[in-house]
């Protein structure tokens, strides 16, 4: 049997905490000249990645 791959591009958006579980920050790049400042400091929050997603993210992150 092979080894487990990490899939990269989820590498670079999600990043494991103390206790196990997954962050991630909200994409912000673009179109922010709309968005009101109070909506682009709560995008600056890093979020907790949903129950009902993190066995589909430790799939994609086997190493972590």
């Amino acid at each position: 049997m092979g080894k487990a791959k990490t899939n990269r591009t989820a590498a670079k958006r999600f990043k494991v905490t103390g206790s196990g579980k997954y962050v991630y920050y909200s994409a912000m790049s673009h179109l922010r000249r709309k968005k009101s400042a109070p909506r682009l400091r709560r995008l600056r929050m890093p979020k907790v990645v949903d129950e009902t997603y993190m066995e589909h993210v430790k799939d994609l992150l086997p190493n972590s």
